[in-house]
């Protein structure tokens, strides 16, 4: 691999023309589609094989016509202090105000609270609903003004208005956290890399492959049926490996250059190299990410597959443009060592500094020395972190896990304090009777023993079909939607169902937006271990491949254990408990969101493997070329621990850019992600991985004999490229390798 990657590097260095004009029209070409696609709309939410989704089937099947796509809006009132909702001038206010609603082109109706009970009993809180012909993510703007303009004139009436719904829900945008983080992502490959220009290259080179991967999600988002957070995972992920992958390829091209050779040799070099390691980073990230379809639930399915594309662009931009930009930036990057005379270049400088050992050689030999220590402490530290994981409250978001600053998050605590907590995530109950005897007597049943059932607040007359056999029963819980309490109301109806069923034959159903929410919940966390399996072990074997190594692929996937663990604790801690919440703006508490567990393990497991990979592979390369065990890990220190500083930096800055997001979801994701690289970085990698290297000597490179003859060379470490002229490279191999 490493000899043709050397040669695709001079390639690209060469022909750096063609290179960079086919990138360009790739980027073209996906901002083009993305320009004139269809607008998406909201995201289908289905989770197979659940009873919420097949009570959801069953309802499509037995009253057709009866779900929507269509948005969805609810306007909530409350009477000024001391008067009511049914007062005369509040109620001409709100009819006045239904009125105008019902005009809009796009609005298919609207209820009148004062003829569909929706008055609070106390009489201070009513609400109408809205519903439209096309998704919320999809309404015009004339009909979100149109929303907003009839909320506003109630308001000037004197009385609280708000609106929840999807209805005025807006698609993810970069915002200026995003931006703050590539700005700090910057700063810290200037430093890293000495000069303007090199800095340049990796975030020019990352936002292209973001541009070509979001571009592309947008163009395709109507068509495969992709949501706002698709995208916003999709540049989460690939700014962050964009950005590390071309760092180490420009990083390891100046210490060639340093070494005196010729820049097109360097470029070729260092692609040979650090791209080898570059691939197989790439490989991990991208089974991490695809491995998100063993929990079968499209959603996420497609989000993990968008985001591996991403990464994949990211991958072959670093191993081509990467060459390519270098071959334009010629004597304006500078050999390591050697750095602007704006950044404290000189000569004799930069030759003093040289000559001492750099900071990862010190942390190296320090470890080396004292190996058992640093191990027990890092161990130690992680595992009081994880503690808080142990509480681990899974649950999905809704309008109450919005700032206090939204007209969303207003009208569902309007909602809560006039109807109750349970009013805002009502259970639907289907029951099936089409094989009972006695239909109407078997849903009389369901409903008389839902009504005995703790925490349950109001139970609604059952609606019947068309052919009789199958009828809906509302029933609103006593607690809010995310509570325990709700999720053993779940339950407690379901195990009542079963006896049901086998007294009536009638099978009962419970679905709802509260009930999917348990569900899904319930999906992914039966999903979680048969994930970890899967996605561990093709690393794990992919890892034996690179390193030709048992123990040493095993203790990265131990030590990845250790950072999702702590970086879970850290979740818990701040969003579930509360702790430093203020700092990062979580207005509100709760269960960590059901998505989060699983994303941050595929995630942060290839992220994880990325700095097992750059920094492990320069020590199996110094321990190959003859040094002894504890001082391959010094060398691997020396030549790669600044490079994987600065990488895991630039991936804290762009994830922790993503917590000023306002959707709950991304802002949970961006602060697990950060502090699960700074875990895995700082203390996994820089402190467990030597301690444990030291310990081991060479049994850590031991692989049975058997085992090493069936294994392909890969040679991530670049020996055969000790076999290649320097100087000089064959035309008839670069053209074998164009018609390849």
């Amino acid at each position: 691999m490493a000899t043709f990657l050397y040669k695709v590097g001079r390639l690209a260095f060469r022909r750096r023309h063609y290179v960079a004009l086919l990138w360009i029209a790739l980027l073209t070409l996906a901002g083009v589609g993305a320009a004139n696609a269809p607008a998406a709309g909201s995201t289908s939410f289905s989770i197979p094989g659940t009873e919420a989704q097949k009570a959801f089937d069953l309802l499509d099947q037995r009253f057709p016509g009866s779900s929507s796509d269509g948005g969805t809006a609810r306007v909530v009132f409350k009477a000024p202090s001391g008067e009511k909702m049914t007062d005369a001038g509040n109620k001409a206010t709100v009819e006045k105000t239904v009125k105008e609603l019902a005009d809009g082109s796009e609005v298919v109706s609207v209820t009148d609270p004062f003829t569909t009970n929706a008055v609070s009993k106390d009489g201070t809180v009513a609400y109408t609903s809205v519903k439209y012909d096309v998704a919320g993510m999809e309404l015009k703007d004339a009909s979100k003004d149109a929303l907003e303009d009839a909320a506003s004139e109630a308001r000037a009436t004197g009385l609280t208005v708000d609106v929840g719904g999807d209805a005025l829900q807006a698609a993810a945008e970069m915002g200026v956290g995003e931006i703050i983080g590539i700005a700090l992502a910057a700063v810290v490959l200037v430093i890293t890399l000495g000069s303007l220009v090199s800095a340049g290259l990796p975030l020019l080179t990352a936002l292209i492959g973001v541009g070509i991967g979001v571009s592309t999600i947008t163009a395709l988002a109507k068509t495969l049926d992709l949501g706002s957070t698709t995208s916003t995972l999709a540049m989460m992920i690939g700014l962050a490996v964009g950005i590390d992958y071309a760092l180490f390829i420009v990083s390891r091209y100046r210490a060639e250059l340093a070494e005196g050779r010729e820049r097109e040799d360097a470029a070729g070099r260092a692609v040979g190299t650090a791209g080898s390691a570059v691939v197989f980073a790439g490989l991990t990230v991208v089974i991490a990410l695809a491995g998100l379809a063993v929990v079968n639930v499209p959603m996420l399915t497609k989000m993990g597959v968008a985001a591996a594309g991403t990464v994949v662009v990211a991958v072959f931009i670093a191993l081509t443009m990467i060459p390519a930009l270098l071959g334009y930036a010629g004597r304006r990057i500078k050999p390591t060592g050697e750095k602007a005379k704006w950044l404290g270049g000189g000569s004799a400088k930069e030759a003093a500094k040289a000559a001492r050992p750099n900071m990862g050689t010190r942390w190296a030999s320090f470890v080396v020395r004292r190996p058992a220590a640093v191990l027990i402490l890092s161990v130690l530290g992680l595992g009081a972190i994880a503690l808080p994981a142990s509480q681990l409250q899974l649950g999905l978001p809704d309008d109450s896990s919005q700032p206090t600053s939204t007209t969303q998050r207003r009208a569902y605590d309007l909602l809560a304090e006039g109807f109750g907590p349970g009013f805002n995530g009502p259970l639907m109950i289907v029951v099936d009777a089409k094989n009972s005897d006695a239909p109407k007597a078997a849903v009389t049943t369901v409903t008389d023993k839902i009504k005995t059932l703790d925490d349950v607040v109001t139970v609604s007359p059952a609606m019947f079909n068309k052919a009789g056999d199958t009828a809906t029963i509302t029933v609103v819980p006593d607690s809010k939607p995310s509570s325990v309490t709700t999720e053993d109301l779940v339950h407690s109806i379901r195990d009542e169902g079963a006896g049901i069923k086998a007294d009536t034959d009638a099978q009962v159903l419970v679905t709802g937006t509260t009930a999917m929410n348990i569900d899904f919940s319930q999906k992914l966390n039966d999903a979680l271990i048969p994930y970890l399996a899967l996605v561990v072990g093709l690393a794990f074997l992919l890892l034996i491949v690179v390193f030709r190594s048992i123990l040493v692929p095993l203790k990265a996937a131990l030590g990845f254990l250790l950072s999702v663990l702590a970086s879970l604790g850290a979740v818990v801690a701040v969003f579930q408990w509360g702790w430093l919440s203020g700092l990062i703006g979580v207005e509100e508490t709760g269960p960590i969101m059901s998505m989060m567990p699983i994303f941050l393990v595929g995630v942060v497991f290839g992220l994880a493997m990325d700095y097992e990979v750059f920094l492990v592979t320069r020590m199996r390369e110094a321990y190959v070329h003859g040094e002894k065990p504890s001082q391959a890990v010094v060398t691997g220190f020396r030549h790669g621990a600044r490079v994987v500083t600065a990488a895991a930096v630039i991936m804290m800055a762009v994830f922790a850019g993503f917590i000023t997001s306002s959707e709950s979801m991304v802002k949970m994701i961006g602060f697990g992600l950060a502090v699960a690289v700074f875990f895995d970085a700082f203390v996994v990698r820089m402190a467990i991985v030597p301690a444990v290297l030291a310990l081991l000597g060479k049994r850590a490179w031991w692989l049975p004999e058997w085992l090493n003859r069936i294994l392909p060379n890969v040679d991530v470490e670049g020996e055969g490229l000790r076999e290649l002229d320097s100087k000089n490279s064959d035309p008839d191999e670069d053209r074998e390798l164009v018609r390849a």
